[in-house]
């Protein structure tokens, strides 16, 4: 029987347990998947937006895989710390698959970006997505006291942070977002959302269904400044533009249509907020005001003909009293894994691990950490096969090696107490049961608490304790 650990339970890592379960090459796979959380399926239950339903409900494709009876999960138990490091895992399992994902959020690198009231869209996804690892505070202690945000980037991540600040609180009340976080949102000051980026709306990353949804939001309206549509070399031009990619053809159709909803918020004909799309404007500095940021500033660019931009030496500030950066995510370096700093990876040859530029035995990667963050969650899909592939084709090697029969028993007996499958079905229940309580749909628990306490619960024991 060979016995591997995926690290990961988001849709890397179960799309990798579910290819090497659906594989007849080698019979008798027994999957383990371990996560650091309680909870599995990662960015998708940490990382879509809670009015992105269809999306959301993708958790439904990966139970069922987790379901499986040649598949286990084991939450609550963090690879690369002490007691679990790979040279550990390599002891427990004949080979282990590290889907590990991207987890902290680039930074823009410029002056005052540390001024309180500058935060990470990624901190801002985890908070109303009840990540455990949030602080309650972070954003319900004043943060959107401000008036005027500013989101730094134009891809989707960016479009999820500007709607939800854009929604009324009853429009996010049927969704699992957190109780603190409705409340903090329901007095909301927020009145004006500046989603701004470097370049041209022709090389925006954010989908046409996202920015659709901007301009459909009951409390908000969408502009864009004509002005800087008309700076885009596709804008006007029919030629330049049908060469674009469908996607930013059908973007610019979208941004045309908004540049004459002008109204002020709360004015005769305005709704109650504003969302404005700003191009060409790059930003050098974050302003200071009583100590908070109060502005950012921003350098006019323009194209320099190579599909790039360059600086104009004009210069814009923004009020912004709440600024979040949304330029991207990038990977943290595992205790025990080789790392490249530089494109925040696992080096890695067709998915196996590699050390000082050998294949390193029984070691692999598969997703963001293998290769970077790129891509949608369909994307991981044949990202996963090529790993198990080349996992298959050591297979006969991998199986000669000597591991525990019962890694699960192993650790438990060195202390560790894995949340299991009932565990997290307990915790569900919970959810649900608080949902109830405020007479809403399930409710996600916010704590490592309250998450733990609620596995304990279950009828066999969530944790073993």
């Amino acid at each position: 029987m060979l016995r591997i650990a995926v690290v990961g339970s988001g849709p890397s890592g179960v799309y990798t347990a579910q290819a090497l379960i659906q594989q007849n090459r080698v019979p008798g796979v027994r999957v383990q998947v371990l996560d650091r959380l309680p909870c599995p399926y990662g960015l998708v239950r940490y990382g879509v937006a809670p009015d992105h339903e269809k999306i959301k409900s993708l958790q439904n494709n990966l139970r069922a895989v987790l379901e499986d009876e040649r598949i286990s999960f084991l939450g609550h138990l963090e690879a690369g710390t002490p007691g679990l490091g790979p040279e550990r895992l390599l002891e427990l399992y004949h080979a282990v698959v590290y889907c590990v994902g991207a987890a902290t959020d680039r930074r823009l690198g410029i002056p005052g970006e540390d001024l309180p009231g500058s935060h990470s869209a990624t901190d801002f996804v985890s908070w109303y997505s009840a990540h455990p690892d949030t602080p309650a505070g972070d954003f319900a202690d004043g943060a959107l006291t401000a008036r005027d945000a500013v989101v730094i980037g134009v891809g989707n991540v960016a479009v999820d942070v500007a709607r939800i600040l854009a929604r009324a609180a009853d429009e996010l009340r049927p969704t699992d977002v957190p109780e603190t976080a409705l409340g903090a949102l329901a007095h909301s000051r927020v009145r004006e959302v500046h989603v701004v980026g470097r370049r041209g709306p022709s090389q925006a990353r954010f989908t046409t269904k996202e920015l659709r949804e901007l301009g459909a939001l009951p409390s908000a309206d969408a502009t864009v400044d004509p002005a800087e549509l008309a700076l885009d070399p596709a804008y006007g031009s029919p030629g330049t533009a049908a060469a674009l990619p469908a996607v930013h053809r059908r973007n610019l159709e979208v941004l045309r249509g908004w540049t004459e909803n002008t109204a002020r918020p709360g004015a005769e004909g305005g709704r109650e907020r504003r969302i404005r799309l700003r191009f060409f404007l790059r930003p050098v500095e974050l302003l200071a005001r009583d100590g908070r940021v109060g502005a950012v500033r921003f350098e006019r660019t323009a194209p320099d003909g190579d599909g790039g931009v360059r600086g104009t030496g004009r210069y814009e500030d923004i009020p912004a009293q709440l600024v979040l950066r949304a330029v991207g995510y990038r990977g943290e370096p595992l205790p025990g894994l080789p790392f490249d700093a530089r494109g925040g990876t696992v080096p890695h040859a067709a998915g196996r691990v590699l050390r000082d530029g050998i294949p390193s035995p029984g070691e692999y990667v598969a997703g963001w950490i293998k290769r970077g963050p790129s891509g949608v969650i369909g994307t991981n899909r044949p990202c996963a096969k090529e790993t198990v592939e080349s996992l298959l084709e050591d297979a006969p090697r991998l199986a000669e090696r000597r591991v525990a029969d019962d890694p699960e028993a192993v650790l438990r007996a060195a202390g560790h107490r894995p949340v299991v499958w009932p565990g997290w079905l307990a915790i569900e229940a919970a959810e649900s049961a608080l949902g109830a309580s405020l007479g809403r749909g399930s409710v996600k628990i916010p704590d490592w608490d309250g998450l733990l306490a609620a596995a304990d619960g279950s009828a066999d024991g969530g944790t073993g304790g």
